[in-house]
């Protein structure tokens, strides 16, 4: 009985995380790949040149059968490697092309494929932008490249088609929700408008959920879904691990977690509250399928994933807040226990832009931390007393409004310029104490020490001034 619940449950992991699933919801999105008609020569197993001007080695894959092997395609970065039933991925990043294959719609023929070609997908050193094209017809379809190249090599990823550019907008915002930028305004605002105290047990679950998951991701070390049959929408992170998706891993910690903070803490509906929770969560998930990112395997296993982290550390994020605050240890431990943990993280592979966003995201809890124990210290913005608990939402008007976004637009401008100053700084820094050349900037940060610095140093940094610096900037300039 046992070993049959098991066989079934590998079952369906193994039909989860088959690409074509996310080729097929691509195609119902309307998302369309530019892809080479297949040749005699391919399918003999032939070398064809690929999109980024690297020759891969193709096999025959029938577009039509899911139960078919995906076929294996050369990188650069070496993969462990894994079988998932009858998915085969080997020690190579098999994610990295867009190449000749596609999925038929309903009621076309194997030789239709190839009326989407485009004669211009070779390789290319323009920056990542829409392509306007002659094919477009009556602005329903756009044919577009990612908005951003592969952070380990630079490539800018192939064209595809756009039939429904509402959806394309709409899930590249889902996308950006866990990205850097968009955290780089949403904490600041939460500290500087709503409430400190949500905000500062907010980045604690942040950086615990983002050291977890990528942690994870490095020790299971599953490549992305593999392209052909999937149309990478998004090629940023195409070079890194997948499993779990930390993107749905944050896209759901964050949402839940600040609604399970604010709800006996400030007076609104709960329904209303919980709507915000899962639509959140629901958009960032099935943006990363729609971008090519992640099979549904990977996305549920990171909202389960990122559940049982809230499970077990919101029982004690107030205990971990007080810590921070008040105990005579805490400037010693906090800088100890980050680095430690981006040192650990930084161990488990090599170099890539996944274990500097873990870096990153330590160095903004050290930061954060810190100032936090300053702040307590000399009796700064301190939190209102428990007897003025549950806070009432203010009255929503212009004067309100008006103060609220030009402390954003104030404060987010000085943290920028610190993020500047601090770059410029942290890197030719960096690259001098251990001795690594400063010309190539890429190259040097793929030095672990050049690269723990600069995070440590410029986000940790950006982070103390978020949380002490710009409010008492605040103060003088009278936008408390």
């Amino acid at each position: 009985m046992a070993s049959d619940l098991v066989e079934r449950f590998v079952r369906l992991c193994q039909y989860l995380q088959n690409p074509h699933h996310v080729a097929k919801f691509q195609q119902l999105c309307g998302v369309r790949g530019t892809f080479a008609r297949k040749t005699s020569s391919s399918e003999d197993g032939e070398v064809e040149p690929s999109i980024n001007g690297a020759h891969v080695k193709r096999f025959a894959v029938d577009s039509t059968s899911e139960e078919d092997d995906v076929q294996q395609t050369e990188g650069a970065r070496q993969r462990k490697g894994f079988d998932v039933g009858n998915i085969k991925q080997d020690e190579r990043f098999n994610g990295m092309f867009n190449g000749p294959f596609t999925i038929p719609e309903a009621g076309e023929g194997a030789g239709q494929n190839a009326e989407l070609t485009d004669s211009d997908t070779g390789p290319t050193n323009d920056p990542p932008k829409q392509v306007d094209s002659g094919r477009e017809k009556g602005g329903v379809k756009a044919i577009v490249k990612p908005l951003r190249k592969n952070s380990l090599t630079g490539d800018v990823g192939q064209e595809f088609i756009i039939e429904n550019k509402f959806l394309f907008y709409l899930f590249t915002l889902g996308t950006e929700l866990g990205n850097e930028m968009f955290f780089i305004v949403f904490f600041p605002f939460l500290m500087w408008n709503v409430d400190a105290y949500v905000s500062r047990q907010l980045i604690v679950v942040w950086v615990l959920v983002l050291l977890l998951g990528q942690s994870t991701k490095d020790l299971v070390r599953w490549t992305r879904p593999a392209s052909p049959p999937v149309v990478k929408v998004e090629v940023f992170y195409n070079s890194e691990y997948s499993m779990p998706s930390t993107h749905a891993m944050t896209g759901t910690a964050i949402p839940f977690c600040l609604f399970l903070l604010t709800y006996n803490r400030w007076e609104y509906p709960f329904l209303f509250g919980l709507s915000i929770a899962v639509c959140w969560s629901f958009l960032v998930c099935i943006s990363r399928i729609y971008m090519g990112m992640h099979s549904v395997l990977e996305v549920i296993t990171g909202v389960l994933y990122s559940l049982l982290i809230l499970a077990v550390f919101l029982p004690v994020l107030d205990d971990i807040d007080n810590f921070y605050l008040s105990h005579d240890h805490a400037p010693l431990v906090i800088p100890v226990v980050h680095v430690g943990l981006g040192l650990l993280a930084f161990s488990l592979d090599t170099w890539s832009t996944s274990r500097g966003d873990t870096a990153q995201a330590l160095a903004t809890g050290a930061g954060a931390a810190l100032a936090s124990h300053l702040n307590h210290q000399l009796g700064l913005f301190p939190d209102p007393p428990e007897s003025a608990l549950p806070l009432t939402l203010p009255v929503i008007n212009g004067a309100l409004l008006g103060r609220s976004l030009s402390r954003l637009l104030v404060g987010v401008a000085v943290l920028l310029a610190v993020r500047a100053v601090m770059k410029a700084l942290a890197i030719p820094l960096a690259c001098r104490v251990f001795g690594v050349p400063s010309d190539d900037v890429r190259q040097a940060r793929q030095h672990s020490p050049v690269e723990l610095t600069y995070r440590y140093l410029v986000y940790g940094m950006v982070a103390f001034c978020c949380v002490f610096l710009v409010p008492v900037f605040f103060s003088y300039m009278n936008l408390s």
